[in-house]
């Protein structure tokens, strides 16, 4: 029972990582997360201690655990490997999408689009993961997919600070709508060329955030 509940635990955070639901910097403390889940700590320090393993997280000795900074330097590195890595995930899930998948990536887009127009960050973050994660956990390659989730637990919780009052981020749906279209006519290598200048918009926009946050590069038009 413990063993699961561990399990169940260490789900959501990992999940709530993924989505970009934590702050860079932000502290996770043990006490306060298990009293928010209604259970004990030592569950919660079990799952904590696995996201540090993984990198996720880093450890502290107050009791908790924080969500890494994020530097200029160390998101460009992820952004290039991440863009490889997703970019043949799509490809080799093109021919594997059922119906059903492809039912949820087309609500996804829809439930996207309406979170960009009411600029709903929490909204949009959740669509996007799922988007994302559902085709890439069709690639049936286990290897990619965990490679591919472990760097998106590291630039995850910096997906927050999209929505800065650009106009650019009501474009950030178009590259999903390219990618679904070449999805439902079967085009792998369309579909890959549409995600990877979808990363690669949307990794740009918030590169050049954190360099104007960290009072260094000049964003590039």
């Amino acid at each position: 029972m413990a063993d699961n509940l561990q399990e169940q635990l260490y789900q959501r955070i990992r999940s709530d990582l993924l989505a970009g639901r934590f702050q860079p910097g932000e502290r996770l403390k043990i006490r306060d997360l298990a009293a928010a889940w209604g259970t004990s700590p030592m569950p919660v320090r079990a799952a904590l201690q696995r996201l540090v393993t993984e990198g996720a997280l880093e450890g502290e000795q107050q009791r908790s655990a924080r969500v890494p900074t994020m530097s200029r330097e160390r998101f460009l590195q992820i952004t290039q490997v991440r863009l490889s890595l997703e970019g043949l995930a799509v490809e080799l899930a093109a021919p594997r999408l059922g119906s059903a998948e492809i039912d949820l990536l087309q609500g996804c887009i829809l439930r996207m689009e309406q979170a960009l127009e009411r600029r709903d960050v929490p909204a949009y973050l959740q669509d996007n993961s799922l988007f994302h994660l559902t085709l890439y956990r069709a690639c049936a390659n286990p290897i990619l997919l965990r490679m591919i989730e472990s760097l998106r637990l590291q630039i995850g919780p910096f997906f927050n600070r999209l929505f800065t009052g650009t106009n650019q981020l009501l474009h950030l749906n178009d590259f999903h709508e390219a990618t679904f279209k070449a999805l439902q006519a079967g085009d792998g290598k369309a579909a890959r060329a549409a995600m990877e200048q979808d990363l690669s918009y949307f990794d740009e926009y918030l590169l050049n955030l954190l360099g104007l946050e960290s009072g260094g590069v000049q964003a590039r038009n």
